[in-house]
Protein backbone atom coordinates (compact mmCIF):
# COMPACT_ATOMS: atom_id res chain seq x y z
CA UNK A 1 0.00 0.00 0.00
CA UNK A 2 1.55 3.73 -1.18
CA UNK A 3 0.92 6.06 1.56
CA UNK A 4 0.55 9.66 1.28
CA UNK A 5 4.09 12.11 1.63
CA UNK A 6 4.01 14.77 3.70
CA UNK A 7 3.06 17.12 1.58
CA UNK A 8 0.12 15.18 0.01
CA UNK A 9 -1.28 14.63 3.76
CA UNK A 10 -1.13 18.46 4.20
CA UNK A 11 -2.97 19.01 0.80
CA UNK A 12 -5.40 16.76 1.57
CA UNK A 13 -5.96 17.80 5.28
CA UNK A 14 -6.16 21.39 3.88
CA UNK A 15 -8.92 19.78 1.84
CA UNK A 16 -10.92 18.20 4.35
CA UNK A 17 -10.96 21.56 6.61
CA UNK A 18 -12.58 23.26 3.96
CA UNK A 19 -15.13 20.39 3.25
CA UNK A 20 -15.43 21.14 7.42
CA UNK A 21 -15.88 24.46 7.27
CA UNK A 22 -18.56 24.58 4.41
CA UNK A 23 -20.40 21.91 6.49
CA UNK A 24 -20.10 24.61 8.94
CA UNK A 25 -21.61 27.15 6.90
CA UNK A 26 -24.36 24.90 6.48
CA UNK A 27 -25.35 24.53 10.26
CA UNK A 28 -23.26 21.39 10.70
CA UNK A 29 -20.52 20.17 12.65
CA UNK A 30 -16.95 21.19 11.55
CA UNK A 31 -16.08 17.77 10.25
CA UNK A 32 -14.37 16.76 6.72
CA UNK A 33 -13.41 14.14 5.15
CA UNK A 34 -11.98 12.86 1.83
CA UNK A 35 -10.94 9.54 0.07
CA UNK A 36 -7.82 10.02 -1.67
CA UNK A 37 -7.14 7.29 -4.71
CA UNK A 38 -4.21 4.56 -4.76
CA UNK A 39 -1.75 7.69 -6.85
CA UNK A 40 -1.89 10.22 -3.70
CA UNK A 41 -3.57 12.86 -5.53
CA UNK A 42 -7.04 11.79 -6.95
CA UNK A 43 -9.84 12.60 -4.49
CA UNK A 44 -12.89 10.41 -4.95
CA UNK A 45 -15.11 11.61 -2.21
CA UNK A 46 -15.53 14.17 -0.49
CA UNK A 47 -17.92 14.41 3.14
CA UNK A 48 -19.06 16.88 5.67
CA UNK A 49 -20.48 16.08 8.59
CA UNK A 50 -24.36 16.12 8.92
CA UNK A 51 -25.44 14.90 12.15
CA UNK A 52 -24.86 13.55 15.41
CA UNK A 53 -25.04 10.03 13.69
CA UNK A 54 -24.10 10.58 10.20
CA UNK A 55 -20.15 11.47 10.65
CA UNK A 56 -18.52 12.86 7.77
CA UNK A 57 -15.70 9.79 7.78
CA UNK A 58 -18.83 6.94 8.23
CA UNK A 59 -20.94 9.07 5.47
CA UNK A 60 -18.24 8.71 3.20
CA UNK A 61 -16.93 5.13 3.77
CA UNK A 62 -20.65 3.60 3.59
CA UNK A 63 -20.59 5.84 0.10
CA UNK A 64 -17.02 4.34 -1.19
CA UNK A 65 -18.56 0.93 -0.11
CA UNK A 66 -21.31 1.38 -2.31
CA UNK A 67 -19.24 2.70 -5.16
CA UNK A 68 -15.82 1.21 -4.83
CA UNK A 69 -15.05 -2.67 -4.91
CA UNK A 70 -12.99 -3.86 -1.63
CA UNK A 71 -10.00 -4.29 -3.80
CA UNK A 72 -9.29 -0.87 -4.99
CA UNK A 73 -10.63 0.80 -1.26
CA UNK A 74 -7.74 -1.30 0.28
CA UNK A 75 -5.42 1.48 -1.53
CA UNK A 76 -7.16 4.51 -0.64
CA UNK A 77 -6.78 6.91 2.12
CA UNK A 78 -9.66 8.32 4.38
CA UNK A 79 -8.37 11.70 5.49
CA UNK A 80 -9.76 13.62 7.75
CA UNK A 81 -9.56 16.64 10.20
CA UNK A 82 -10.20 14.77 13.44
CA UNK A 83 -9.33 11.12 14.44
CA UNK A 84 -12.36 8.84 13.47
CA UNK A 85 -14.45 8.23 16.81
CA UNK A 86 -14.98 4.46 17.08
CA UNK A 87 -18.29 4.26 14.75
CA UNK A 88 -16.36 5.80 12.31
CA UNK A 89 -13.24 3.90 12.60
CA UNK A 90 -14.89 0.92 12.53
CA UNK A 91 -17.34 1.81 9.41
CA UNK A 92 -13.91 2.62 7.67
CA UNK A 93 -12.59 -1.13 8.75
CA UNK A 94 -15.79 -2.86 7.40
CA UNK A 95 -15.67 -0.84 4.09
CA UNK A 96 -11.93 -1.79 3.87
CA UNK A 97 -10.37 1.48 3.57
CA UNK A 98 -6.88 0.66 3.87
CA UNK A 99 -4.94 3.64 5.14
CA UNK A 100 -6.39 7.02 6.99
CA UNK A 101 -4.58 9.96 7.88
CA UNK A 102 -6.47 12.26 10.43
CA UNK A 103 -5.21 16.21 11.45
CA UNK A 104 -6.55 15.91 15.47
CA UNK A 105 -6.76 13.84 17.84
CA UNK A 106 -9.83 13.00 19.49
CA UNK A 107 -8.20 13.97 22.50
CA UNK A 108 -7.32 17.34 21.54
CA UNK A 109 -11.08 17.58 20.54
CA UNK A 110 -12.23 16.33 23.96
CA UNK A 111 -9.88 19.24 25.17
CA UNK A 112 -11.92 21.64 23.15
CA UNK A 113 -15.35 20.56 23.67
CA UNK A 114 -15.34 19.39 27.01
CA UNK A 115 -18.62 18.07 28.03
CA UNK A 116 -20.62 19.39 25.03
CA UNK A 117 -24.17 17.94 24.47
CA UNK A 118 -23.58 18.22 20.83
CA UNK A 119 -20.13 16.54 21.01
CA UNK A 120 -19.89 13.68 23.58
CA UNK A 121 -16.67 12.47 23.18
CA UNK A 122 -15.91 8.75 23.26
CA UNK A 123 -11.77 8.25 24.84
CA UNK A 124 -11.31 5.40 22.65
CA UNK A 125 -8.61 5.85 19.71
CA UNK A 126 -9.44 4.58 16.44
CA UNK A 127 -5.81 2.55 16.44
CA UNK A 128 -7.52 0.94 19.55
CA UNK A 129 -10.76 0.26 17.33
CA UNK A 130 -8.74 -1.01 14.13
CA UNK A 131 -6.11 -3.34 16.36
CA UNK A 132 -9.69 -5.28 17.60
CA UNK A 133 -10.00 -6.26 13.79
CA UNK A 134 -8.05 -8.80 11.58
CA UNK A 135 -7.00 -5.97 9.47
CA UNK A 136 -3.92 -3.71 9.44
CA UNK A 137 -5.11 -0.47 8.64
CA UNK A 138 -2.17 1.96 8.24
CA UNK A 139 -2.78 5.06 10.50
CA UNK A 140 -1.10 8.61 10.48
CA UNK A 141 -2.20 10.85 12.54
CA UNK A 142 -2.35 13.43 14.10
CA UNK A 143 -0.26 15.92 11.70
CA UNK A 144 1.12 18.52 13.86
CA UNK A 145 1.80 20.70 10.90
CA UNK A 146 -1.82 21.16 10.59
CA UNK A 147 -3.39 20.63 13.67
CA UNK A 148 -3.73 24.54 14.70
CA UNK A 149 -5.43 25.16 10.98
CA UNK A 150 -7.95 22.23 12.14
CA UNK A 151 -8.37 23.63 15.95
CA UNK A 152 -8.92 27.46 14.73
CA UNK A 153 -12.10 26.24 12.92
CA UNK A 154 -13.40 24.07 15.94
CA UNK A 155 -12.42 26.50 18.75
CA UNK A 156 -14.79 28.77 17.15
CA UNK A 157 -17.28 26.68 16.18
CA UNK A 158 -17.89 25.37 19.70
CA UNK A 159 -17.19 28.40 21.91
CA UNK A 160 -20.39 29.54 19.23
CA UNK A 161 -22.48 26.64 20.01
CA UNK A 162 -22.24 26.65 23.73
Amino acid sequence: MASLTPAQQAAHLRRANAVARAAMAQGHHPFGAVLVAADGQTVLLEQGNVDAVNHAEAVLAREAARRFDAATLWHCTLVTTVEPCAMCAGTQYWAHIGALVYGMSEQRLLQLTGNHAENPTLDLPCRSVFAAGQKAIAVVGPVPALEDEITALHIGFWQAAR
